[in-house]
């Protein structure tokens, strides 16, 4: 990957005096014509690289432009170590850690016992999710475009998506893209996407990072109030944070937060198995009352 590549070759400039073409290229795997178009790169995002031909000569930052070479901390090392182990719990690899090795020789061997954070962010689907996302990563990278089936609470559809970038968020994993079938950028979750497959090649365009705050990519059209049973107290903290009900008299949590949509309200309610009591939006309280006698009648010996 690109920006892996040219992180790992700033470290290896600012950790020796210079450097050749051929020596890097081959330490990343990569023709020396890629090597050249990644000096290219890092000149041009102010990073100021002299080339020398001849004997002698090689690749290497100007004199002046230096950082110390303990500028990074054992400390910090553990902590962009724990960081990549992170992403290799996703990709099913051991490739950050081998990005690690690269730029710090010998960090990649360090000893679990010197790790005081674990970052795991596989899920319950990691095999089909690591699929995913290294599809999805390539096409990025590729500038390819992805199809898919998608299937959300609103109903199913076939997507052709012009992928831009890849999100951990809220505990899942996201594709931020230019959807052709709206004609606008979407946020799609990789779990609801069933054949998933690369397409044909699309040009880039301008578009903005998506507003990750949960009231903008998720915008609240059901405003809940409800009465909580104290024994789901941890839940409630878990879910939206201390401080997020206030006791009634009797002891109950009163509750209020906004939803997306009325079936994730609705389910969220009942998950609660009875130990949640809906109090508003009235038209919300009556169709749970529908629901309620559905499953009783359905249930009834």
């Amino acid at each position: 990957m690109k920006l892996d590549r040219l992180i790992a070759i700033l470290s290896v400039l600012l950790n020796q005096e210079q450097a050749t073409a051929p020596e890097l290229a081959k330490r990343f795997e990569v023709s020396r014509r890629t090597i050249n178009r990644d000096i290219e790169a890092l000149n041009q995002a102010g990073i100021p690289i002299v080339t020398q031909q001849g004997s002698g000569g090689g690749i290497r930052i100007m004199d002046g432009f230096r950082m110390d070479r303990t500028a990074l901390t054992s400390r910090e090392m553990q902590a962009i170590l724990s960081g990549l182990r992170g992403l290799d719990s996703v990709s099913g690899t051991s490739r950050y850690k081998q990005l690690m090795e690269k730029i710090s020789p010998g960090a990649g061997q360090m000893l679990p016992g010197d790790q005081h954070i674990l970052i795991d962010l596989a899920s319950w689907h990691k095999t089909s999710l690591s699929e995913k996302i290294e599809l999805l990563h390539g096409a990025i990278e590729q500038h390819r475009l992805v199809s898919f089936h998608y299937l959300s609470p609103k109903g199913e559809s076939n997507r052709m998506v012009e992928p831009a970038l890849l999100v951990f968020q809220w505990s899942s994993w996201y594709l931020w893209g230019w959807c052709r079938e709206k004609e606008a950028p979407r946020l799609f979750k990789l779990d609801r996407m069933d054949s998933l497959k690369i397409d044909g090649p699309f040009t880039p365009r301008q578009m903005e990072l998506p507003d990750l705050l949960g009231e903008q990519a998720f915008p609240d059209h059901y405003h809940v109030t409800a009465k909580i049973s104290p024994e789901f107290k941890w839940r409630l903290v878990e879910e939206y944070g201390p401080g997020c009900y206030e006791l009634t008299p009797d002891g109950f949590c009163l509750f209020s937060a906004g939803f997306t949509n009325r079936e994730h309200a609705l389910g969220w309610i009942l998950s609660f198995r009875g130990g949640a009591e809906l109090l508003e939006p009235p038209e919300l309280r009556e169709e749970l009352e529908k629901i309620g006698k559905m499953i009783c009648q359905k249930h009834h010996t």
